[in-house]
């Protein structure tokens, strides 16, 4: 075949590896492709789709201090490319020094069935049913007076991994955001009204624009009156996404090496880590499984880099269900299979999804219903790290904060800056709704496979008004 006939995903593998002159060599081939919509007042305003390939090719080189890797990923790359990344790769790792995450490529795996295939993609075909039921809640929107803005963004990506012990494993991962914001001109007198409510999806069939409006319509209602209130402890009930917001920081601080070394907040006092204790008094478990229903990812480690919660000496290591904290007490912390090694901890990959479950049943809904006074809340947004100790976050409040008296949502409430931990909420929380998939607002962009509960914390810390909207 001529260097410069167009390669099928699995041949651009196939033939990196064969370029390989290093000791070991992976190839990672990430086919993407993405389709969206967006909209304002009511009214489209673009759509587009977009292609893409990336290639990451990593060498590992035996030296006599060690194993060292290199690492190199470009975007776009053409069969006459190849073999000039293939040698960056393996220059990258013979100029480094020995790796201290080093271990034997994974071996033993089976090759998926369908390695050889072309790859997944999505196109606006996948709009197919959701933009005609869009177009009818614009019409229900303008004659409620409100204006509906937002996107809609469906994304496929097909990745196929090859190593030089053998491996040939493929995965296809789609994935779906909706993100809505409806606003109410000012009244005489009044104020402007905005609302927001999101989506996750993978292919946007079970998506209702009207439901949405509905939620939107009623925020807005339930905004008509303002109230200030300062900054103070409130009973608050978190909404699903927030939640799934403050765990993914969770569970991206719970690198077993750090917690081992007395960083963070899973560090145990006097040495070792809390793998054992008690974080939560209501039976809550949180867990990741790449083959639950709606929330699926790849059943294998996939590692573009190394870093504290994934090796690149990893890629292919089958992943499995892994319990993270079962009815209140904490079972794992995220491990490659060098920081195992260290910590003496099970090899627990890095979590491609979160479910968290209390046993509640109760919808959102009727827990503000069962409220005596407490706020309501929409959605976190620029969630930042005060105290890696402790895992002290702070944000700020968006999109509507509502007071809740005797059952009744009263009004809306001025935003907050809130200080919180989500390891010390969970121990605070005195109970769990029922859990739903979800979308986190804030980490949307990195990770969107969630399943959460509504929370309810009766001291959540409002640390001071904020003048966001």
């Amino acid at each position: 075949m001529s260097p410069r006939s167009p390669l099928k995903p699995h041949e651009i593998v196939e033939r990196a590896l064969e370029l390989s002159t290093a000791d070991g060599c992976v190839v990672i081939a990430d086919e993407h492709s993405s389709a969206n919509l967006r909209w304002a007042r009511n009214a489209l305003t673009t759509n587009g789709v977009t292609r893409g390939r990336t290639l990451t090719v990593i060498a590992t080189v035996d030296g006599a201090e060690g194993t060292a890797s290199g690492v190199v990923s470009r975007s776009a790359v053409t069969a006459d490319e190849l073999e000039p990344l293939v040698r960056a790769a393996e220059a990258a790792a013979r100029g480094a020094g020995p790796a201290e995450d080093a271990q034997p490529l994974v071996t033993g795996v089976p090759v998926s069935a369908h390695f050889t295939e072309a790859p997944a993609e999505t196109s606006s075909e996948v709009f197919a049913g959701f933009a005609p039921a869009l177009g009818e809640a614009f019409a229900r929107a303008r004659s409620g007076g409100r204006e509906l803005y937002g996107f809609a963004h469906h994304e496929l990506t097909s990745t196929y991994l090859g190593t030089s012990t053998g491996l040939r494993l493929r995965h296809d991962q789609p994935g779906g955001t909706l993100e809505m914001n409806a606003k109410s001109p000012a009244a005489s007198g009044g104020h402007e009204r905005s609302a927001w409510a999101g989506r996750a999806t993978a292919d946007f069939a079970d998506v209702d624009p009207a439901a949405l409006d509905d939620e939107l319509a009623r925020r807005l209602g339930w905004a008509e009156r303002r109230v200030e209130l300062p900054a103070g402890r409130y009973e608050t009930l978190l909404p699903p996404t927030a939640v799934a917001d403050l765990l993914i920081y969770q569970i991206w601080s719970a690198a077993a090496r750090d917690a081992a070394e007395g960083r963070t907040v899973f560090s145990r006092q006097g040495g070792g880590t809390r793998v054992g204790d008690t974080l939560a008094r209501l039976p809550l478990s949180l867990r990741s499984d790449p083959r639950e229903p709606g929330l699926e990812y790849a059943p294998f480690l996939v590692a573009h880099a190394s870093g504290d919660t994934q090796s690149v000496f990893d890629n292919g290591l089958p992943v499995g269900a892994t319990q993270w904290m079962r009815e209140g007490r904490l079972e794992h912390l995220v491990t490659t299979r060098h920081s195992a090694g260290l910590t003496g901890l099970p090899v627990a990959p890095a979590a491609g999804n979160l479910i968290l479950d209390g046993g509640g049943e109760r919808s959102l809904e009727e827990m503000a219903a069962a409220t005596e006074r407490g706020l309501l809340l929409t959605c976190l947004w620029y969630i930042r790290e005060v105290d890696p100790a402790t895992l002290l976050l702070t944000g700020l409040t968006r999109d509507g904060v509502y007071l809740v008296e005797d059952g009744e949502v009263v009004g809306e409430v001025n935003n907050f800056r809130f200080n919180e931990s989500p390891v010390d909420l969970l121990s605070r929380a005195t109970e769990a709704g029922r859990t739903e998939q979800t979308l986190p607002r804030e980490w949307s962009d990195y990770f969107t496979l969630a399943a959460m509960p509504a929370l309810r914390v009766p001291d959540f810390n409002m640390s001071s008004v904020s003048q966001g909207v």
